[in-house]
C-alpha cells in the first residue's frame, strides 16, 4: 500500500444504531432487562410461553391471554411430512445449525404469510418459527441417527417437549424446569451480532423468514453462538479439578482465552451465569457426573485469579459458561448446544424484526446502509491507473 492510514474496524462497538422497546442490558451494574422486566425476575417467576408473549406483545399475559397462546404454539408444534423427507436426505454429518438455516428457508415456502406484508402477519409468522423451531432441532437429530422423529404431546410445555423429543423421555418437572429457565435467559439480548443481523436484512423489507434465516448464519459462528461448545470440549479435555489450575496457566501462557470467561458488554459477572449455575450442579450431580460443575467451578475461581495475576485486569463469567454443563446434563448432544440457543433466541429476534419493520419506521431511516472509511489498495490511497493486459509485467 502506499501512503500509510488509520484502519478503522470498529465492529460497530458503542456505536447506537437504532432505538429499542425491547430489552436493555446494563454491563456495568450486570443487569438484563425485557420489556422492563429483569431477567432474573423472569427467570424465577415466568415461563418461556409468557417471555415470548411480553417479547411479542409488550405486556405479560393474563390467564386466559397465557392460555390462548400456548393453545397456539401446540396447534403449530408440527413440520410438514415433505420438510422431514428433505432431511432424510442430508448427510448425516451436516451441521446442525446449516441444517437450521435451510430449515427456515423451507418453511417460509410453506407459509401462507409469506407474501403479506403486515404486522399481524409478521406476528403469526413468528409463533409458528418459535414453536417450529425445536420440533426441527429434534427432528434433525433423530434422523441424523436413523430414527423416526417423535412427535410433540399436548400435555408438555414447550421446554419439555423439546427434550422429550429429543431424547424420547418425558423429562422430570424440574428438569422440563431447568430447560425452561435456560430458554429464559437466552430469548433476548438487545443488539447482539445475530439480533442486529435480523434487523439490518429486516430493514430492507425482507420477510421474517430472510431476516430469521440471517440470523442463524450469523449465530453460527464461533465467535457469537460456539462458546459454550468450546467451553463443553474444555471441561472434558480437562478432565479432572486438579488439572485445572495447569491448564489456565498454560492457556495464559500461550496467549489463548478461556472460553466462557470474559464479555463485550458485562463489566461484572454475567446475571445469566449467576442463575445457570446451580442448574448446572443439581443436573451434574444427578446423572452422576459432578466433575463437569466442579471443574467448572474451578476454572472460574483460577481463571479469574490467574488472568487479574496476568494480565492486570478483571475478568468475568459469561452465560456460556454454565449453560454448556447444564445442556450436556440435560442430555443435549454438544454439537446442538447453538441451535439451542437458536430455539430460544428466535423469540428474541422476531420481536426486533416486528419491532424494525412496524415500530417508528417514520422515526429512522427505512434501511441500514452504514458509511465505511476507503484505505485505498496496492496501488495508493486514491485511484489505480488502468494497465492494459498486454502490458501487464
Amino acid at each position: 500500500m502506499g501512503e500509510s492510514t488509520t484502519i478503522i474496524n470498529t465492529g460497530l462497538r458503542g456505536v447506537t444504531v437504532a432505538s429499542t422497546r425491547i430489552s436493555d442490558v446494563d454491563g456495568k451494574k450486570g443487569r438484563l432487562i425485557y420489556r422492563g422486566f429483569l431477567v432474573a425476575d423472569l427467570a424465577e417467576r415466568a415461563s418461556f410461553e409468557e417471555v415470548v408473549y411480553l417479547l411479542l406483545y409488550e405486556h405479560l399475559p393474563d390467564r386466559k391471554e397465557l392460555a390462548q397462546f400456548k393453545d397456539r404454539l401446540a396447534s403449530e408444534r408440527w413440520i410438514s411430512d415433505s420438510l422431514v423427507a428433505a432431511l432424510k436426505t442430508q448427510p448425516a454429518e451436516a451441521l446442525p445449525m446449516d441444517i437450521v438455516q435451510a430449515g427456515v428457508s423451507f418453511l417460509a415456502n410453506e407459509d401462507q404469510d409469506i407474501k403479506e406484508q403486515s404486522k399481524a402477519a409478521s406476528e403469526r409468522m413468528a409463533v409458528r418459527l418459535i414453536a417450529k423451531f425445536p420440533v426441527l432441532l429434534a427432528a434433525w437429530d433423530r434422523i441424523r441417527q436413523g430414527l423416526e422423529p417423535i412427535a410433540p404431546v399436548e400435555d408438555l410445555g414447550h421446554a419439555a417437549n423439546f427434550l422429550y423429543m429429543l431424547t424420547g423421555e418425558r423429562p422430570a418437572e424440574d428438569t422440563a424446569h431447568f430447560m425452561d429457565v435456560a430458554l429464559v435467559l437466552h430469548a433476548e439480548h438487545s443488539f447482539n451480532a445475530s439480533t442486529f443481523s435480523a434487523r439490518q436484512v429486516a430493514s430492507t423489507r425482507a420477510h421474517m423468514y430472510a431476516a430469521v434465516g440471517a440470523a442463524v448464519g450469523s449465530l453460527s459462528g464461533d465467535l457469537h453462538g460456539g462458546a459454550n461448545v468450546r467451553v463443553m470440549q474444555m471441561l472434558q479435555e480437562i478432565g479432572s479439578v486438579d488439572r485445572v489450575e495447569e491448564f489456565v496457566k498454560a492457556q495464559l501462557a500461550a496467549g489463548k482465552v478461556l472460553f466462557g470467561l470474559g464479555h463485550a458488554v458485562y463489566k461484572v459477572d454475567d446475571p445469566r451465569a449467576i442463575i445457570l449455575a446451580p442448574m448446572s450442579e443439581t443436573m451434574c450431580r444427578r446423572i452422576g457426573e459432578p466433575k463437569w460443575y466442579e471443574i467448572s467451578r474451578e476454572v472460574e475461581s483460577k481463571g479469574k485469579t490467574l488472568f487479574k495475576d496476568h494480565k492486570g485486569i478483571d475478568i468475568y463469567t459469561n452465560v456460556d459458561f454454565y449453560s454448556a454443563s447444564l445442556y450436556y446434563a440435560l442430555g443435549i448432544p454438544i454439537d446442538y448446544f447453538t441451535p439451542v440457543f437458536a430455539v430460544s433466541r428466535v423469540a428474541g429476534w422476531t420481536a426486533h424484526v416486528i419491532e424494525e419493520q412496524y415500530a417508528g419506521a417514520a422515526e429512522k431511516p427505512a434501511l441500514y446502509r452504514p458509511a465505511s472509511d476507503y484505505v485505498g489498495t496496492y496501488c495508493g490511497p486514491d485511484e489505480c491507473t488502468f494497465v492494459p493486459l498486454e502490458k501487464r509485467e
